[in-house]
């Protein structure tokens, strides 16, 4: 059983180590600024019983995430974490600007030299999960929450896929592309027809679909209706070629195309932005699907989306039933900081930092 399953369900308060499996050379200050390594080694010779305590905070509203995480690397690789006393809020925690987030209280050279991974860790998770939330929030603006499915796997590096992946499921997103991405919080990855499917039959989407139903006969039968630059007819080859099979038609046109339907249109142009999966080909792609009597067949929109965008088509109550995301989500716009503001219980702090003390945070057990 996952670590996660065992934490949802109340019988382990953080996940560990066993699950974010560090990279062993952080012991070894490998990761770490070559300038908290050289402080380690004074504080060793000339300070060795002095105790200091770091806190951690940042400058926006935000969906906190990477504290389990940030937990596990100070237990794991700190020197004496018996002696170290952590406080820490939960991941998922909504936090406000300057709150403390987790403190770590020791002696120097037992951890510092951990501050800049645990700003790293927990800059990069709060970001994703934010991005995450803000966009399900949007895709619920209409009243009907709407999935959103996290693509984020050609946007970085792979080996950051388990994190964003669990920072995702933080934010709200349980449905992700990859494998790795669920990896962290137990579930596989979905996913249904690249366009690399498509361009094996030659753009011919009936014999795609087709291979892709008998290959996979328990999915969902998604299809996707851009390669041909052509979403309405295509969607409609594919509605009358599978019926009710047919759960959902995925839009992932370009920004810098415009559909074949405004070519056969042109008195539609003019007042809009008729490039990529644009509101009015959506509205288009719907009306003709309901004509037809394909009701049941869903629209996933995919490319470019951010929450600003999911806001406006959903103000516009643009007939988009799933959108899926990716490059928006892993802006990282969060940085985190960690102070030392307190020597031997007394504030002692650069100028401008304080101790800002937060009872929310609840100590963290050894």
């Amino acid at each position: 059983m996952k670590e996660i399953e065992l934490k949802l369900q109340g019988k382990q308060k953080r996940l560990t180590n066993e699950t974010f499996k560090f990279d062993e050379r952080v012991k070894e200050g490998w990761f770490s600024a070559v300038y908290f390594l050289k402080t380690k080694k004074i504080a060793e010779k000339y300070k060795p019983d002095e105790r200091v305590l770091m806190q951690f905070f940042q400058k926006d509203h935000a969906v906190l995430c990477g504290v389990d995480e940030a937990v596990a690397l100070v237990k794991t690789f700190s020197s004496n974490p018996g002696e170290l006393v952590i406080h820490a809020l939960e991941d998922g925690n909504k936090i406000e600007p300057y709150e403390t987030v987790m403190t770590v209280e020791g002696k120097y050279q037992d951890f510092g030299f951990l501050e800049g991974l645990i700003d790293g860790i927990l800059a990069r998770r709060t970001s994703v999960a934010t991005n995450v939330f803000n966009v399900v929030n949007a895709a619920k603006i209409s009243g009907r929450k709407k999935p959103v499915i996290f693509m984020g796997d050609r946007d970085d590096h792979f080996t950051q896929q388990a994190g964003d992946g669990y920072s995702a499921f933080i934010g709200g997103s349980k449905a992700q592309a990859t494998h790795a991405m669920s990896e962290w919080w137990g579930k596989k990855g979905m996913g249904t027809m690249p366009h690399a499917l498509l361009q094996l039959f030659e753009g011919d989407i009936i014999q795609a679909t087709r291979a892709y139903k008998e290959t996979f006969p328990e999915d969902e039968l998604v299809a996707l209706v851009d390669y041909n630059n052509d979403v309405i007819t295509d969607s409609l080859k594919v509605a009358r070629e599978f019926g009710s099979d047919l759960q959902t038609v995925r839009l992932d046109t370009s920004g810098s195309m415009v559909d074949q339907y405004f070519c056969r249109h042109p008195e539609v142009l003019g007042s809009f932005n008729p490039t990529g999966a644009n509101p009015e080909l959506i509205f288009a792609l719907r009306r003709v699907l309901d004509e037809e009597g394909f009701q049941h067949v869903k629209i996933m929109v995919s490319g470019g989306f951010n929450a600003a965008r999911i806001e406006e088509y959903e103000a516009k109550d643009v007939p988009v039933d799933i959108y899926g995301i990716g490059s928006s989500l892993l802006k990282i716009h969060i940085g985190f900081t960690g102070d030392n503001v307190l020597l031997n219980g007394k504030h002692e702090a650069k100028a401008g930092r304080k101790y800002r003390p937060n009872n929310r945070m609840e100590l963290v057990e050894y």
